[in-house]
C-alpha cells in the first residue's frame, strides 16, 4: 500500500466517523449576532448545544476540571480513528503518515498561541514543558532561583532538586489570597531580586485560587536586568484571551488537557527564539538540532494521534470563542461566589477582579470547619467531584466548573455546601 492510499484510506474513515458538534457550535455563534461576552454568559440556549459536544457522566457535577477536562466528541473520535489507523501498521500508519502532521500541529497552535511556529515544541503536558526550561537553564551553586510559594508542587519539587544536585538556591515568595493587586504581586517579586537572582518561574494564573499575575511587567522588569523568566501557563491557555507576544516572557509551558479539550497527554512549550540554543533539552538531542525547537520534543516512540487531535480542539475553540468562555466560566464562578459569600462560615479568597481572575474559584472556611471533610461529603452524598488544596497559610476547595456545567449544577453546590454548614 503506497502512502497515497493510505491518504485516501485515512479521508474515508474520517468521512465516516465525521460529528456534527462543530458545525452545531459554529451556526450558534453566528446566530449570537452582536451580543457580548457577558450576555451571551447567561445564554443557556447557546450552552446547551456547546453541552451537547462532550459524552460526559451525568450523573456527577465534574468541577474538578483544573486537573483535566474531558474532550469534546470530535476531538475523541479524531484521536481513536488515529489510533485504529496507527494500529494498522504502526511504522508506516504512525510514523511516516500521521507523525509528519505535527507541523501542521505546530503551526496552527503557534498561530493560537500567537508566537512563530519555530518557538513552538509540542510536549506531553506542562510539567515536561516546564522542566525542559527548569533543567536546561545553566545554573552555578549559589546562584539563587525565585519563585513563589504558590506555584504548582512539580516545579517547585524540580528546583528543590537542582538545590540538592547542585547548590542552588531557591527563593520563594509568599503573598495573601486574594492581594490587594497587581501591583503588589510585581513589587513583591521586585523587592526580592537581588545581584545573586539567576531564573525567576511564576505563574500566569495560579492553579490554587486562580490568581492571575502582571506577567509582562514581571517579564519586562527581569529582562532589564538579564533575569531569564519561565510562566507557568498551564491553566491559562485557551481559559482567557491573550497572545504569548504580549507577555515578552523567555519560556512558557502549559497542558492542553486542560482547558483546550485536547487529548490527556498534549501541552507546549514555547521557547524564546534567542533561547533556544543555550537551553539544553531535558532528554538528549543532537548538536545538530542546537538551534532546532524540535529538540524538546526527543522523547523517544510516542503515538501521533493525541498530538494530531490538537487540531481539532482548536477549532473547537475557535468556534465556541475565547472571550465567551472566560465570560462564561467566571459567570459560573460568581453565580456560587457571591451566594457563598453571605454565609459567615465561607471565605472567598479568590479574586474579584476580572483581570486577577476566571474560571478557578477557591472557597474556604471559618476556622473549625475541615475542608477536606466537605470534599469527602460533597462527593460521597451529592456526587458532586470537586479538589481539595491544603496548605499552612490557607485551605479549601478548588472549584472549577466548565463551559459544559449549568446553573442549574452551580446551584446545587451551593445549596449542599449551605446544608452541610447548617
Amino acid at each position: 500500500m503506497n502512502r497515497r492510499q493510505l491518504f485516501r484510506m485515512a479521508a474515508t474513515a474520517a468521512a465516516v466517523f465525521q460529528d456534527d458538534a462543530i458545525p452545531r457550535i459554529r451556526a450558534a455563534s453566528r446566530a449570537l449576532g452582536t451580543q457580548t461576552p457577558e450576555e451571551v454568559a447567561t445564554d443557556e440556549d447557546f450552552w446547551s448545544d456547546v453541552r451537547a459536544a462532550f459524552s460526559i457522566d451525568r450523573n456527577v457535577i465534574n468541577f474538578n476540571n483544573g486537573y483535566v477536562s474531558p474532550a469534546p466528541r470530535p476531538v475523541q473520535d479524531m484521536m481513536r480513528r488515529e489510533l485504529d489507523y496507527s494500529n494498522m501498521g504502526p511504522y508506516h500508519t504512525m510514523i511516516a503518515v500521521l507523525e509528519r502532521q505535527i507541523e501542521a500541529v505546530r503551526r496552527r497552535l503557534a498561530q493560537a498561541a500567537g508566537c512563530d511556529p519555530e518557538e513552538m515544541a509540542i510536549t506531553r503536558n506542562a510539567s515536561e514543558s516546564l522542566e525542559n526550561a527548569q533543567y536546561g537553564i545553566d545554573l552555578k551553586p549559589g546562584d539563587e532561583v525565585l519563585t513563589t510559594n504558590q506555584d504548582y508542587p512539580r516545579m517547585l519539587t524540580t528546583f528543590a532538586q537542582r538545590a540538592r544536585r547542585e547548590g542552588i538556591v531557591v527563593k520563594q515568595i509568599s503573598f495573601p489570597v486574594p492581594p490587594p493587586s497587581m501591583d503588589d504581586l510585581y513589587q513583591r517579586f521586585e523587592r526580592a531580586i537581588t545581584p545573586k537572582t539567576k531564573l525567576i518561574l511564576f505563574c500566569h494564573i495560579t492553579n490554587r485560587t486562580g490568581q492571575i499575575f502582571p506577567v509582562q511587567r514581571i517579564c519586562r522588569m527581569a529582562r532589564q536586568r538579564g533575569i531569564p523568566t519561565i510562566v507557568d501557563g498551564a491553566h491559562a491557555f485557551s481559559h482567557f484571551p491573550y497572545k504569548l507576544s504580549d507577555l515578552e516572557c523567555d519560556y512558557y509551558g502549559t497542558s492542553l488537557h486542560k482547558w483546550t479539550y485536547a487529548p490527556v497527554g498534549t501541552g507546549f512549550l514555547y521557547v524564546r527564539r534567542d533561547r533556544i540554543a543555550s537551553t539544553w533539552s531535558l532528554m538528549a538531542s543532537d548538536k545538530r538540532q542546537e538551534n532546532d525547537i524540535r529538540k524538546f520534543e526527543e522523547i523517544g516512540t510516542h503515538p501521533a494521534a493525541n498530538h494530531n487531535a490538537i487540531s481539532e480542539a482548536l477549532v473547537f475553540n475557535q468556534n465556541l470563542g475565547i472571550d465567551r468562555k472566560a465570560a462564561r466560566l467566571r459567570y459560573l464562578r460568581d453565580r456560587w461566589a457571591h451566594r457563598l459569600a453571605k454565609n459567615p462560615k465561607c471565605r472567598i479568597l479568590h479574586s474579584p477582579d476580572p483581570a486577577q481572575s476566571a474560571g478557578i474559584g477557591f472557597l474556604s472556611f471559618a476556622p473549625g470547619i475541615d475542608g477536606s471533610k466537605m470534599y469527602s461529603t460533597l462527593f460521597s452524598k451529592y456526587g458532586i467531584i470537586t479538589t481539595f488544596i491544603g496548605g499552612e497559610e490557607y485551605s479549601g476547595l478548588r472549584v472549577t466548573p466548565n463551559v459544559y456545567s449549568t446553573p442549574a449544577e452551580v446551584d446545587t453546590f451551593a445549596s449542599a455546601v449551605e446544608k452541610e454548614l447548617a
